[in-house]
């Protein structure tokens, strides 16, 4: 049985990281967001979900399909 490749999601940071908390900031750099208007693709796990539930009010999410190469 093959397995599924992960689905991917792309976030981006939307407003500034300054005056935040500590642990947003974290959040925000630990899904590789550091400027605003970045954008970043992420596999969807429940780990990177969280993050982005975390610091909803700063991004933005669009679900990306997996383009597979024939």
């Amino acid at each position: 049985m093959a397995k599924a490749k992960p689905k991917n999601i792309s976030v981006t940071l939307n407003k500034s990281l300054s005056g935040r908390k500590k642990n947003h900031i974290a959040s925000a750099n630990g899904l590789g967001l550091r400027r605003i208007r970045q954008t970043v693709s992420v596999i969807d796990t429940p780990e990177n979900r969280g993050m982005i539930n975390q610091i909803f009010y700063m991004v933005s999410v669009n679900e990306e399909a997996v383009k597979e190469k024939v």
